[in-house]
């Protein structure tokens, strides 16, 4: 019965959350599975961007305060309307910057070596970029990065062990950064248990967010987390360039930014143009330059549809329907050299299933030519990511059996196995 469409059927029949599909733009003939890289846009998307675009066309600069979303405020409401999917206040969540950012901008703020503590903890199967940035902060301060900057290392390559992360929590250590979820593997890291470590050794703890806000639910707030920032335009569908997310636990309100600009004002205070910043009360006292409104706008749509669908409901569907795709790989492709890299049980898998293959490059380029949208990350590793909002059961279906005809034609021997220019 697994085996059927129409058992895949049943079950998009069954789907509460298949209504949402519709609010999506889907294209016909084309399945798409890169949703953990760049989600699709939806109709309330584009509606609310067009209505900050009439925004600027009726009123100009009074945009700024007047219309339909009065720009000056517009990071704030969206960190209120995201708040719920982080488990946190709406004073502690605020959108601005970029992911690398916001990271540049908590590092500056809470990196405060002193003594013996002076040094980082990361991990080596972190996002490139947050390494970059760690390694940036830790050359402006005119410290070493192969000496300060320590990368807990994986035992297999796919996965971290929090015993290894919490065993390098040493007394040197003034900061840890982590990703909730790992972008390669999709491991979900244990963030409770580590920010209680981390507590009790009074290291400040931060997690990169990219990966899991908009795909599980997080408790950010009650779990004691120092601070946080993610992306919006993965699981969140905020659109290509979406402005980023920051959070920053009550806790530390007051902090002075290590990263000062003027959006990071009281809002009255802002307009006195005073060469002295008065910082915001909240975590809107981490915002430096003016936002991108635009790319501000297409996110209070996007949020709509989570508000509805509710980020239990999501994360319930993505375990079912990532476990369908798994028993299909498993009946289906198992003597075709495919393999699951992403962690097997419930509570440590993210939004995404990493099938390895040593043809990973080549296979995913057949599988665009047939109409099916993956995502590739080296050197083996093709994630398909069944989005809960969007993805069909059917369509999970279709792209096994699709995978198991390029396999046995063997369509991918007519491509070069590297990577295009964006994997």
């Amino acid at each position: 019965m697994l085996l059927t469409l129409d058992y895949a059927e049943q079950l998009d029949k069954k789907d509460r959350l298949n209504r949402f599909r519709d609010e999506f733009y889907t294209k016909p003939n084309s399945i798409y599975m890169d949703g953990n890289s760049l989600g699709l846009l939806s109709k309330r998307a584009e509606r609310t961007l067009l209505e900050s675009l009439n925004d600027w066309k009726e009123h100009g600069i009074d945009g700024w305060t007047k219309g339909k979303h009065p720009w000056f405020f517009l990071s704030e409401k969206l960190g209120e309307m995201m708040a719920p999917l982080v488990g946190a206040s709406a004073e502690e969540v605020i959108v601005t910057g970029s992911t690398t950012v916001n990271l540049h901008q908590l590092v500056a703020t809470f990196y405060k070596p002193e003594g013996k503590r002076t040094k980082i903890l990361a991990d080596e199967l972190t996002f490139p970029s947050d390494i970059y940035a760690l390694q940036s902060q830790l050359h402006i301060r005119g410290y070493d990065p192969d000496t300060y900057l320590i990368r807990v290392k994986s035992r297999d390559g796919r996965f971290l062990e929090e015993e290894d992360i919490i065993e390098a929590m040493t007394d040197e250590i003034a900061l840890i950064i982590l990703p909730t979820v790992l972008y390669r593997s999709g491991q979900i890291l244990d963030m409770k248990r580590l920010t209680a470590e981390a507590n009790k050794r009074g290291i400040l703890i931060g997690f990169d967010g990219c990966h899991s806000i908009g795909a599980i639910p997080h408790s950010f707030s009650e779990w004691g987390i120092d601070f946080a920032y993610w992306c919006n335009y993965k699981h969140l569908n905020g659109g290509p360039g979406s402005v980023g997310g920051l959070y920053v636990n009550r806790k530390h309100f007051g902090t002075f930014p290590g990263l000062a600009g003027w959006f990071g004002s009281k809002k009255e205070k802002q307009f006195d143009m005073e060469h002295t910043l008065t910082p915001s009360e909240t975590v809107g006292a981490f915002q430096i330059g003016t936002p991108h409104v635009l790319s501000l706008a297409p996110l209070l749509g996007a949020l709509e549809i989570f508000e509805e669908a509710g980020i239990e409901n999501i994360r319930a569907k993505s375990l079912k329907i990532n476990q369908y795709l798994m028993d299909l790989v498993d009946h289906e492709l198992s003597d075709m050299g495919f393999s699951i890299g992403n962690p097997i049980e419930d509570k440590r898998r993210g939004g995404h299933i990493s099938l390895e293959h040593k043809e990973a490059a080549r296979i995913c380029k057949a599988l665009k030519e047939n109409g099916v949208i993956p995502d590739f990350r080296a050197p083996n590793i093709i994630r398909l990511a069944p989005v809960a909002l969007y993805t069909s059961y059917s369509e999970v279906w279709q792209v096994v059996q699709i995978l198991k005809k390029i396999m046995g034609e063997k369509q991918y021997e007519k491509f070069e196995n590297e990577r295009e220019v964006v994997a």
